[in-house]
């Protein structure tokens, strides 16, 4: 499971216009942060917003909200570097048991991929015969017997 710190609840407009204007009526941070229950952090800059830009309204972003953070990232690309015979779907599953969150085994593949880290199989040569061994040797030093057969 998540830890309570990393979910983040955001205020509603509504709210947003209360806290500014009990700050715009002189109020201080302390004091609104207290009364909303809220962190004297989150006051402070919804009120620094609102001087540099005159609005508390929040910035959207566009596309699907990431299923990784930056944190599970890093921990995603170090797993390979531990054990580099661990497959894709193995790290999903260890990302998903230590973040509580599911992951995929195709977002691993992504985020490894963003990390520099690519998939490589090694691709084993047809095994040589005796005879095979014996009739390359014989090319590689040049020898007639090779020519007769």
């Amino acid at each position: 499971m998540a830890n309570n710190q990393s979910v983040r609840r955001h205020l509603d407009a509504f709210t947003r216009d209360r806290i500014i204007g009990k700050l715009e009526e002189g109020r201080s941070v302390t004091n609104v942060a207290a009364e909303f229950g809220i962190a004297h952090s989150i006051v402070s800059r919804l009120w620094r917003q609102f001087q540099t830009t005159e609005t508390a309204i929040r910035g959207f972003s566009s596309g699907r909200p990431r299923g990784t953070t930056p944190a599970d990232d890093r921990y995603i690309v170090l797993q390979p570097r531990r054990n580099r015979r661990q497959t894709a779907g193995e790290i999903a599953r260890h990302t998903t048991q230590a973040t509580g969150r599911p992951i995929s085994r195709f977002t691993v593949d992504r985020r490894l991929h963003g990390g520099g880290l690519f998939a490589r199989r090694p691709v084993r040569c047809v095994p040589l015969t005796p005879s095979h061994r014996r009739r390359r040797s014989l090319w590689c030093l040049g020898t007639p017997e090779l020519e007769r057969q």
